[in-house]
């Protein structure tokens, strides 16, 4: 997409503009004063009675005191989900088959673009969804027939997503409308094995239908009683897969090679530093063009939890550097040959846990502070003239102050959770053509914004296997720099061109949760377990972003991203739950959604409608002592709303038609020949289903189904 006009790079203040920024995050700090002292003074000693009173302390769940964006999903009063990858029974070659087995939980999936783009409850794109690696926000974006942002991760490399769905009132709740999603890569005490001093997991995959092959070894080794280290290395190529009729599917092959770094370090005896980095680097055609990604991620991780229940403190810090580069090849189309974008974003998150007793009444409080700044810059290389089409460059900061605290009582827990965030937005360029939403001319945005943030949550325990509750929440989510600063031309097409719009407004949630956690053992054996978690939530949503046509009133012609009046409103039912006898197993979930969301334009975002009705089941034998395991799946997705063009060709619309329902079958099966090796056969979509996954793209010039036919994976696992 190339540009028509100038397009300047990001505005930049002196650095005492950020002062205050600084001066808040210095003062989050203070909440760690007593931390730092303590730990100046090693030799001070936590008092006997103070012990006695922790030993009286409620045990509760605070959402993020350990560090985890997910605590147990089953005692948390809240829309939380968490996946085992390391020893998950949904293989895959997709992060996204997994991710779509979690109640609540999509992905806007293309089929080209390896990418994965989280949909939460309806909603997707430009942040709405907080992605993040190891903590570390993915704020990659940019504009065209693709999901409106994407998070490039090696699944090989995954020990686990944490899901939060709706507000988040501790770290990573910052700006994020809808929920946020945490992918664990694999650390030090996932590699080794409790007791040793070193470990080391090798996996090698092969699949047909052009999975091919896949390999990964990760190791990691106590070096001492203070350092720990461990690297892991992975490698696919995958070539193009046939659908369900025999159809060769373009443009599904991609060369991705990863690895990544990690580093325990035992400070003190109260003290520990974790620091990590990890590589991404993936060469695939998408979006009529042969395209480069190069993903970094590096996090420093301090944690200090003495000898006190009021002091357990934790600083995070993180860079990530992610570069989308259009190779010039003959296949990339002309305009976009050269193309660089580069989003360089940088963050932390610090805060406090306390607990103590207030009377009869247990407190547990997490109070602390977030922020992250994006620098992004998109230029053309081959032709400076281009810049990065209609993808701007520009500065954005997100912060928040955050607390929430839980009081129990008796058989109730009362959360209060309260959050200040606030935003800036820096840029400028040239508008060129009138009719958009601003005039012709120079433009500048220098914006800054903010707003308190409330959740409360009553939960009851009358029995230790129940919990209900009710949650009510406000979110906020301030424009990105691609909505605000979009501009230039639609390839190809005259006079179809984009506009930026300064004024934009940040997208607010408001809404209620109603849920219930059943945690029950010896349900039927004396060693079965039980589990089960549902909840009903309603949410209205004000100032919601999507497109609008300028004066000239046509399709790509002076298009521009606006504030929908009014309220749209977002509802479902979400349930998942959990059956373990050891010789039996079972687990399933569900999902209704039902929203009014107003449609997004193609090639200004995608589809974000849901299926109206989405369920998994997942059952399963273990024989020869548990060695032997063998199991089946079910997946059903109903019919799905559908947007296009409306019969003028000037906006987007809902269509009439819906995308038809289907269901998949997969079987699955196990052998560990010894307590190191593991071997694994799976067969996905065994019945050679011919579909559409819903909420997916088509592959450029391709109009046939996109659904993986029948493929068959074998896998050997090594671990030690």
């Amino acid at each position: 997409m190339a540009a028509t006009f100038p397009r300047a790079g990001a505005s930049r203040r002196p650095l005492s503009h950020h002062s205050a920024l600084l001066g808040i995050s210095m003062a989050a700090l203070v909440v760690a004063a007593p931390a730092l002292a303590q730990q100046a003074g090693s030799t001070a000693t936590t008092a006997a009675p103070a012990a006695a009173e922790a030993e009286a302390l409620p045990t509760v769940t605070v959402q993020g005191a350990d560090g985890r964006l997910v605590s147990d999903p089953y005692s948390t009063p809240s829309a939380v989900s968490t996946v085992n990858m390391l020893n998950n029974l949904n293989q895959s070659s997709r992060l996204d088959t997994v991710l779509r087995t979690v109640p609540g939980t999509f992905t806007e999936q293309s089929t080209s673009n390896p990418g994965v783009a989280i949909n939460i409850r309806g909603f997707q794109g430009f942040g709405r969804v907080n992605m993040m690696i190891d903590g570390v926000r993915q704020n990659f974006r940019f504009v065209g027939h693709e999901a409106s942002g994407f998070a490039y991760v090696d699944e090989q490399l995954l020990a686990g997503v944490d899901i939060a769905r709706g507000a988040v009132s501790t770290a990573g709740g910052a700006g994020a409308l809808a929920g946020a999603a945490d992918m664990r890569t694999l650390g030090v005490d996932d590699i080794i094995k409790p007791g040793n001093q070193w470990g080391a997991i090798g996996n090698l995959t092969w699949g047909s239908n052009g999975q091919g092959w896949q390999e990964m070894f990760a190791g990691a080794a106590k070096l001492n009683d203070r350092v720990s280290v461990a690297g892991a290395i992975a490698n696919s190529a995958p070539t193009n897969y046939e659908n369900g009729a025999g159809q060769m599917v373009p443009f599904t092959w991609q060369n991705l090679s990863s690895g990544l770094l990690k580093s325990d370090i035992k400070l003190t005896d109260d003290s520990t530093l974790k620091l990590g980095a990890v590589f991404y680097n993936n060469f695939f055609y998408a979006n009529s063009a042969d395209q480069q990604i190069n993903n970094n991620t590096f996090t420093a991780k301090y944690h200090y939890d003495p000898d006190s229940e009021l002091i357990d403190f934790r600083l995070n810090a993180y860079y990530n550097d992610l570069t989308m580069t259009y190779l010039n090849t003959p296949r990339t189309s002309s305009s976009s040959r050269g193309r660089v974008i580069e989003d360089q974003g940088w963050g932390f998150d610090t805060s406090n846990t306390s607990n103590f007793m207030w009377g009869e009444v247990g407190v547990s409080t997490i109070n602390g502070f977030e922020y992250f700044y994006d620098d992004v810059s998109a230029s053309n290389s081959l032709n400076p003239s281009f810049y990065g089409g209609v993808n701007p460059s520009g500065e954005s900061g997100t912060g928040g102050v955050f607390s929430e605290t839980t009081f129990s009582y008796n058989i109730f827990d009362f959360i209060l959770g309260l959050r200040y965030d606030f935003y800036t937005l820096e840029g400028s360029g040239v508008e060129g053509t009138p009719g958009g939403a601003v005039a012709v001319g120079p433009w500048s945005v220098d914006q800054s914004d903010g707003r308190f943030d409330p959740k409360f949550t009553l939960a009851i325990n009358p029995y230790d296997w129940l919990q209900p509750y009710v949650t009510y929440a406000e979110t906020m989510r301030a424009p990105t720099a691609s909505e605000t600063m979009v501009g230039g031309e639609h390839p190809g097409a005259a006079n179809q061109s984009y506009s930026a719009n300064p004024y934009l407004q940040p997208e607010v949630s408001k809404g209620w949760e109603f849920g219930v956690n059943i945690r029950k053992d010896g349900l039927f054996t004396a060693n079965d377990q039980f589990r089960l978690k549902a909840d009903y939530f309603y949410n209205d949503i004000s100032n919601y972003i999507v497109t609008c046509l300028g004066a000239r009133g046509t399709q790509y012609t002076q298009t521009f991203f606006c504030n929908v009046d009014g309220t749209s409103k977002v509802s479902g039912i979400e349930l998942e739950a959990t059956y373990d006898a050891r010789t039996f197993f079972a687990s399933a979930s569900y999902t209704h959604n039902d929203n009014d969301l107003p449609p997004q334009t193609q090639g200004f975002g995608t589809n974000q409608y849901l299926p109206d009705d989405i369920f998994s089941m997942t059952a399963g034998l273990r024989f020869l002592d548990e060695k032997l395991t063998v199991g089946g799946r079910y997946s059903f997705y109903s019919q799905s709303t559908l947007i296009g063009f409306n019969s003028t060709f000037t906006g987007a619309a809902i269509s009439s038609t819906p995308s038809p329902s289907y269901g998949l079958f997969d079987l699955f099966g196990s052998y560990e020949i010894n307590d190191k090796l593991t071997f694994r056969v799976d067969a996905t979509n065994l019945l050679d289903e011919d579909y559409t996954p819903a909420l997916s793209i088509q592959p450029t010039g391709f109009t046939g189904n996109t659904g993986q036919g029948r493929t068959v994976l074998m896998s050997l696992r090594a671990h030690f």
